[in-house]
Parts: C-alpha cells; sequence; structure tokens
C-alpha cells in the first residue's frame, strides 16, 4: 500500500497579487486554441471570494460585456490556467460579496476608490 504523499507530492503555492473584494482586478488566463496556447486577459470587479488562504480558494470577476450583458467568472487561486492577476484599481466597499452589482447598471454599479498607502 502506497502513501497518498508519495502519490501526490505537495506542490508550491503560486504567489498571486494580493487583492480583496471590489477590486477591479485584469486576470490573465491561458487559453487553448487547437494546437495553441494564448494569454487571454479577463478585467473586472472581484465580487466575492472563497477561501483567499486555501489551496482549493476561488475569487469571483464580474464584468459589462457588449450590450449590457454581465458576464462572471470564477477561478481558482492555485490554478494552473491562472498566469498572473494584476490589480488595476482598488475600490472602497463594506459587504463580503458583491452581488448587488448584478442588478446595477452604468453608473450606479460604480464603486468608489480606496486610498492604498505603499510604505515599500
Amino acid at each position: 500500500m502506497t502513501n497518498v504523499a508519495q502519490l501526490f507530492p505537495p506542490r508550491e503555492r503560486k504567489e498571486i497579487a494580493e487583492f480583496s473584494v471590489g477590486d477591479t482586478v485584469r486576470v490573465h488566463v491561458k487559453v487553448v486554441e487547437g494546437g495553441r496556447e494564448r494569454a487571454q486577459v479577463f478585467e473586472g470587479v472581484v465580487i466575492g471570494q472563497h477561501k483567499p488562504k486555501a489551496i482549493d480558494g476561488t475569487f469571483t470577476v464580474r464584468r459589462i460585456a457588449s450590450h449590457g450583458v454581465g458576464v462572471e467568472r470564477v477561478f481558482m487561486y492555485q490554478s494552473p490556467r491562472v498566469e498572473k492577476v494584476d490589480v488595476v484599481r482598488h475600490g472602497k466597499v463594506r459587504r463580503a460579496k458583491l452581488y448587488f452589482l448584478r442588478e446595477k447598471m452604468g453608473k450606479a454599479g460604480r464603486l468608489k476608490e480606496r486610498r492604498v498607502i505603499n510604505n515599500a
């Protein structure tokens, strides 16, 4: 009988940018088309996170596509498909889940910007 740790050795955790709910992020995702592989960018507002520090954690990004249609995608933090996450702007929010943005359109769906002080 083999040990589970021998079959599935622990993977290294991928380092991605620190972000929180309400932030506008640009997610670079690997897309396979035929034999090619390219990076596709999905930019939108983070409306929810699930277990952000865990290896199986996810985050949901929402953006408005053409003709006012909302598109949401759920990404895994440690997915090999997610190349990198860039934070475009930090949003000022008072909730953990921003599902109310699904009903908002246009200017009503905007969030105020939160000032971030870098001590680097």
